[in-house]
């Protein structure tokens, strides 16, 4: 093999080589580019606190959505300095209109759908 053939194999090798690195650094910038994007983002939505959403009366069966008239929900942090009886009177409560809500929802889709009610339903009603 002459000497020559050496230099062009070592040329060759270095080129690929540079070329590869260059091919995984700019799949690199883009992955970094797009993970920098999508945090940018995510700090824009939760930069701010969200505000109370309006009880919405479309339903037209009270103030709230699920006919409940619910207080509007306490400051973010305060639980920290409530008493332990508040925090879990305010679980219970909120536990038990969320199962009436479902109650109602599950009432109101079987009577749309024309199915028959489960017996505990009705004794409620």
């Amino acid at each position: 093999m002459p000497w020559w053939s050496w230099i062009v194999i070592w040329i060759a090798l270095v080129a690929l080589s540079l070329l590869f690195f260059v091919v995984l650094g700019a799949r690199l910038f883009r992955k970094f580019m797009a993970t920098a994007k999508e945090l940018g983002e995510a700090g824009e939505r939760f930069s701010t606190l969200p505000a109370a959403a309006a009880p919405s009366t479309a339903s037209g069966d009270g103030p709230g959505a699920d006919g409940t008239d619910a207080e509007p929900p306490a400051d973010p942090g305060s639980a920290v300095f409530a008493s332990p009886v508040q925090m879990g009177h305010d679980y219970r409560a909120a536990k038990v209109a969320r199962q009436e809500a479902r109650r109602r929802r599950r009432v109101q889709r079987k009577r749309d759908r024309g199915q028959p009610q489960r017996l505990h339903d009705i004794e409620l009603s």
